[in-house]
């Protein structure tokens, strides 16, 4: 309900009209709400498309006109408002028995939210479907979180994975402000050698949020965490890859709002042949995006400085 705030209802009208069934999640208005008091806070997140048993994709990428532009944008976009920019994300496509959990936390969320209308029953389980991966497949975990129920799954997954890597920690992510102990794992990572490398936007659809994350620089840079700047394009991707065998393709940011507050959906792929793809990807991002160099940084003037220092005082609830 918050996120299509802005979307006229002629929009889901029309959808309606189509046969399509549309039904709004924690609504604003308590006389179309079913869930009792309002949670503000309480989102969802997820970008979830889940079709026949057989297919299913998630990611970053979210339904919107946004994504008419190449993903990648171009140097010469710099001058340009974020809106009018191709924002650069990342989805993932999934075959396989992984796609029936991702219907699974569709239908628990229509249930919940108590939407008009019927949805499919499942079709069994297909015994072949069970059978352990041969080589070349991947390895899929469906992690989500629940804000009412268990929100920091996700979390607890990806901390682990950093705390475990030995050589490389790459991560994409489009809204960054860590919590103590995200900042803490990734500090320490580069500390003990691991090439921990992030690649954060330099602009963003909210200053609060970039300032916020900027605000965390100064210790991660001390530790030997380089970071990459992305300013060609407004950076919307929550990936990672960690040692090149584990990746996280999905909605999570690495922030307060997705550990916290909102309903999230993340696929964690083991495998070297698609970390080796994510690697790809990632080194893609780097040579497109700006280093931050910790001397020049150290050395910002003080209008960053408190900007950074104000931002910080609302990053629980960005």
């Amino acid at each position: 309900s918050v996120g299509s705030f802005a979307t006229p209802a002629a929009f889901f009208d029309e959808l309606r009209e189509g046969g399509i069934e549309a039904c709004e999640f924690n609504p604003v208005s308590p006389l179309r709400r079913a869930t009792g008091i309002l949670r503000v806070n309480n989102r969802d997140h997820r970008k979830l498309l889940a079709i026949d048993d057989r297919v299913a994709f998630t990611g970053g990428v979210n339904i919107s006109s946004v994504y008419s532009s190449a993903s990648f944008g171009s140097r010469a976009s710099k001058l340009r408002s974020p809106e009018e920019d191709g924002w650069r994300d990342t989805h993932v496509r999934i075959e396989g028995p992984a796609v029936r959990r991702f219907i699974e936390l569709f239908q628990d969320t229509w249930r919940r939210q108590a939407c008009e209308g019927e949805l499919a029953a499942l079709p069994d389980i297909d015994p072949d479907s069970l059978k352990p991966p041969e080589q070349g497949e991947r390895l899929v975990a469906v992690i989500e979180s629940t804000a009412e129920e268990d929100s920091g799954r996700f979390r607890r997954a990806f901390l682990g994975a950093i705390e475990g890597a030995t050589d490389s920690v790459h991560i994409t992510m489009a809204y960054f402000v860590p919590d103590p102990g995200m900042l803490a794992a990734l500090t320490r990572a580069a500390q003990r050698g691991v090439e921990v490398v992030l690649v954060l936007p330099g602009r963003s659809d909210s200053w609060l949020t970039l300032h916020a994350g900027q605000s965390h620089y100064d210790e991660l840079l001390l530790a030997g965490v380089r970071i990459h700047e992305k300013r060609d394009a407004l950076l919307h991707a929550k990936t990672a890859v960690i040692d090149g065998v584990w990746s996280t393709v999905g909605s999570s940011n690495l922030d307060w709002r997705s550990f916290v507050h909102n309903d999230e959906v993340n696929a964690v792929i083991l495998g070297r042949e698609f970390g080796a793809a994510m690697e790809r990807l990632f080194a893609h991002d780097v040579e497109q995006a700006e280093a931050v160099d910790p001397d020049a940084w150290a050395q910002r003037p003080a209008g960053p400085r408190l900007k950074e220092w104000l931002a910080r005082r609302f990053e629980y609830w960005l």
